[in-house]
């Protein structure tokens, strides 16, 4: 199958529509968009409680540890999936590089278990 540059148009097509209604929804709503301001709208508004304080309160480290720990091992289930689908036709081969997949992974649990990156305090 050869292909030209004539069969990337409709990419193009798309891509050009796709960014011009994006760009055109924020200019036309800017000028559609009402523009009264007053000191009482212009204040912070969370969930009907006045704000009281600054927003800008430290987070604890272990948050973003925690957060930072669930991507990394939500993302290495997303490398399952694939291999599930594809598990007679890789065969041994591909048997034993998941085993060795998933052993990396159960050290580096063991590891933050063992560090206690994922109790609270």
């Amino acid at each position: 199958m050869q292909t030209n540059q004539l069969s990337y148009l409709p990419i193009l097509m798309q891509l050009l529509l796709a960014v011009g209604f994006v760009v055109g929804t924020i200019i036309v709503s800017s000028f559609l968009g009402p523009k009264r301001r007053s000191v009482v709208k212009d204040e912070n508004f969370e969930c009907g409680i006045e704000s009281v304080g600054n927003a800008r309160i430290p987070f604890s480290v272990k948050y973003f540890l925690v957060a930072i720990l669930f991507v990394l091992f939500d993302v290495e289930v997303i490398f399952l999936y694939p291999w599930a689908i594809n598990f007679k036709s890789l065969g041994m081969d591909g048997m034993i590089k998941m085993v060795v997949f998933m052993l990396l992974l159960l050290v580096g649990f063991f590891y933050i278990v063992k560090k206690k990156a994922l109790e609270w305090e």
